[in-house]
């Protein structure tokens, strides 16, 4: 059994401790917070020790990894001190505020040789991993242009200040929505090594950006373009996608579709001339705990599986986290 425990219960830390509570190879023995609301619940309603000092936690309950799931701005602080401990790290999206703190998390996570994850669930998304593996072996030729994209209604209306709309506590579309798209493309295509443009532009808040338009390059060469609005209220809930065009086909993903153009007869099974449309069930792989979607418990699964030394330590590691900080600085910096 891997003795976990959580800082933050708040929207992804109760989904994690959902998660955690019913893994077979866990043994769920603190969550932190500082409500004493919530606290008070949990305590009241489960066998969980409760905290609200997360360091008071980590010395009474010695869990051999712990789950970070507070605000940006605490990341680099917290999870330093839990990596000097000796204790396997899952922190939620982005890494840090910044490249610098987060290059310093990689070189320690690395030194102490510790199992580290960062909270980027498209990786575990059945149709993004098959666009991947399309691009890996060339399906559609050399590809020549992208576009990635995302929308949702988290920012509809003037709001009340919250730590969303503060940019030093980790507020704002680049940081909070932008970079689950960022993290795609550098996964699936390239890493973001230079910002040829950038807008960062407000719609209804007044200290940070609610939608994001790039034109970014990438480190093998390939240029496209990011678009990003968490202020668009057609859409119920997020909505993350990416189109990719190649000399010898086009791919059209979003999480529960995937459409494929072959110009020709594709050496691919399952794929025909023309265009193919296939659905998120064809891929997805069955997990023991729904909750959201499978790839909530996948990415989980998978940071347990590595604790335990089933698996490689290489879908969403720290270092990887940092290549998204780093386009994330990028970004801003060409905007500014």
């Amino acid at each position: 059994m891997v003795k976990v425990a959580v800082i933050g219960a708040g929207k992804m830390g109760i989904s994690h401790i959902s998660i955690l509570g019913a893994h077979p190879d866990v043994d769920l023995v603190g969550i932190c917070d500082t409500s004493k609301m919530v606290t008070d619940f949990l305590q009241k309603y489960s066998k969980i020790d409760c905290y609200s000092d997360y360091k008071k936690m980590i010395s009474e309950t010695r869990p051999d990894a712990v789950f970070v799931a507070v605000p940006t701005k605490f990341h680099y602080a917290m999870i330093r001190d839990i990596l000097t401990e000796g204790i396997h790290v899952f922190g939620e999206k982005p890494l840090c505020l910044s490249p610098e703190e987060g290059k310093e998390l990689v070189a320690l996570a690395e030194k102490k040789k510790l199992i580290n994850q960062v909270g980027y669930h498209n990786k575990f998304i059945g149709t993004f991993r098959e666009v991947k593996r399309l691009l890996n072996e060339q399906a559609i030729g050399e590809v020549y242009h992208f576009t990635a994209e995302a929308y949702g209604p988290v920012v509809t209306m003037k709001k009340k200040a919250t730590w969303r709309s503060d940019p030093k506590e980790g507020g704002g579309c680049l940081l909070d929505y932008a970079s689950h798209v960022i993290d795609l493309v550098n996964d699936t295509l390239s890493p973001v090594q230079k910002v040829r443009s950038s807008l960062l532009k407000s719609i209804y808040s007044d200290n940070v950006e609610d939608s994001v338009y790039s034109l970014l390059e990438l480190k093998n060469g390939l240029s496209g373009v990011l678009q990003v609005n968490w202020s668009d209220d057609t859409y119920r809930k997020m909505s993350t996608s990416i189109t990719i065009q190649g000399t010898k086909g086009k791919i059209i993903s979003d999480a529960n579709e995937l459409k494929v153009f072959f110009r020709e007869e594709p050496n691919q099974e399952g794929y025909e001339k023309g265009w193919n449309v296939k659905n998120i069930t064809d891929f997805q792989e069955n997990v023991d705990f729904y909750l959201r979607g499978e790839e909530y418990s996948a990415q989980i699964d998978y940071f347990i599986d590595a604790v335990q030394g089933k698996v490689p330590n290489s879908i969403n590691n720290f270092q990887s986290a940092w290549l998204t900080d780093n386009a994330i600085s990028l970004i801003r910096a060409n905007a500014n």
